[in-house]
């Protein structure tokens, strides 16, 4: 038995070792860009970043905010389109009575006509309406862009610093540990304590140090994800200085109801699309109504035509709406209205449910985030403290020890947690209403 403790106490000094070993070549490559550090000529500067001037830089750079961008750049060429006249038509007629002695020259007919389309029933005054309706959705749509890939911001900025928290809280258990264990490896040589309890103490420390490597490998990958919306190059460091903790927010929701319902961009976008559509119903009724072209022309005669050698002409032409009446326009356009308003209808009725939700989760996540401020966590962090001097004078066994730091590790993580979940309804509540819930 003796024999397999010892084995086993081996296996685990390779294992605390390698797990050391691993650290501090994940400490050295952090601090370098390259493989050879003394490539470089000097590292980069550490970028600072408030939550404030992340959001400033991912206005500026984020590739999917220039793509819903150009949606408004396309809309202004469609209103610019909406707003041309049609262009006039030029024509050159020719004719000839050919016969015997007679040539193109001397009996011909050469009649220029120009001719111009005239849209009639205000076809040119519903495009532009629509044209317009157009370009307010777009830009709403941009809007709701950067509403919805700002919450993403927020996100990731508020994850790097979650996993910030756990880090730092797995380096004090594991420093903590790594003390306990210097103390106890001594009072074991000297005797005074059982082998299995100095086992427990390293598996306990393992545990400790597992941890940290799993929250170095979390903000490394919370990093990334923030450096990808913001287009920072992986090569910069970035240093971000708001920091994840707990103010108080007590919105009101009958106020936060009516300003998402008035504000939100999707609704906005909603709204000028059925607006839109009402538009493009009455350019389609206006089909029914045919346009007139009016064309006027000269016609120079040769030697052997009439005794009017030059004429005026005039044309005006008509199209006779017997059978196309735009009768399926007028229905497409309808429909497009009615599904228009339908939309409407599902995102009024979706914006309300998810304010009502956001606001529900935040109030919940602010009750458990001040139960922890009361005093528990508070306890939490002295308890441990506690238990270790009394285990180092002998008033508790190593099991109450252990039991201690798992209590007050566990409480701490679940109020970082708390916190994160708070912060995070509030910029989920933020993103259903459309605007800051401070303003």
């Amino acid at each position: 038995m003796v024999r397999r403790l010892c084995s086993i106490c081996f296996c685990l000094a390779m294992v605390s070792s390698s797990i050391c070993t691993a650290e501090s070549l994940s400490a050295a490559q952090s601090t370098s860009s390259g493989p050879d550090p003394a490539a470089r000529v000097s590292p980069a500067p550490a970028l600072r970043l408030s939550l404030e001037e992340a959001i400033g830089l991912f206005l500026r750079q984020n590739l999917d905010l220039l793509i819903a961008k150009y949606g408004i750049d396309l809309s202004k060429g469609q209103q610019i389109t909406a707003r041309l006249f049609p262009n006039p038509v030029a024509s050159m007629g020719l004719v000839s009575a050919p016969g015997q002695g007679r040539t193109l020259e001397s009996s011909g007919q050469v009649f220029p006509q120009i001719q111009q389309l005239f849209e009639l029933a205000g076809k040119r005054g519903y495009r532009i309406e629509s044209a317009e309706y157009g370009l307010q959705s777009a830009e709403a749509a941009f809007e709701d862009a950067v509403r919805q890939l700002s919450f993403a911001v927020k996100d990731a900025y508020y994850r790097v610093q979650l996993a910030r928290r756990r880090l730092a809280l797995a380096e004090e258990n594991r420093d903590r540990f790594s003390r306990i264990l210097e103390v106890n490896t001594i009072r074991f040589k000297k005797g005074f304590i059982a082998e299995v309890d100095l086992i427990r103490i390293r598996l306990q420390f393992i545990d400790f140090h597992s941890q940290v490597i799993l929250a170095i490998q979390e903000a490394q990958s919370a990093r990334s994800d923030l450096r990808q919306l913001l287009r920072v190059s992986p090569a910069s460091e970035m240093e971000l200085t708001t920091e994840l903790n707990y103010k108080r927010w007590d919105p009101d929701i009958v106020k936060l109801r009516a300003v998402a319902i008035d504000r939100r961009p999707d609704v906005r976008t909603k709204r000028m699309t059925l607006s839109q559509r009402a538009a493009e119903l009455k350019l389609a009724k206006a089909y029914r109504v045919p346009d007139v072209t009016v064309g006027a022309g000269y016609a120079t005669q040769g030697p052997h035509g009439p005794d009017n050698p030059n004429q005026m002409a005039f044309s005006l032409g008509v199209p006779l709406p017997l059978f196309n009446r735009n009768q399926g326009g007028i229905m497409q356009a309808e429909a497009a209205m009615q599904v228009a308003g339908a939309d409407l209808d599902k995102t009024l009725n979706q914006v309300e449910n998810q304010v009502d939700v956001a606001y529900r989760n935040l109030i919940e996540s602010r009750r458990l985030v001040e139960a922890f401020l009361e005093g528990v966590l508070d306890d939490a962090r002295s308890t441990i403290a506690i238990v270790e001097r009394a285990y180092e004078r002998g008033g508790v066994t190593l099991l109450d020890l252990l039991d201690a730091a798992r209590t007050s590790r566990t409480i701490q993580q679940n109020y970082i947690e708390a916190l994160f979940n708070y912060q995070r309804n509030v910029i989920q509540l933020e993103s259903a209403v459309g605007q800051d819930i401070a303003s």
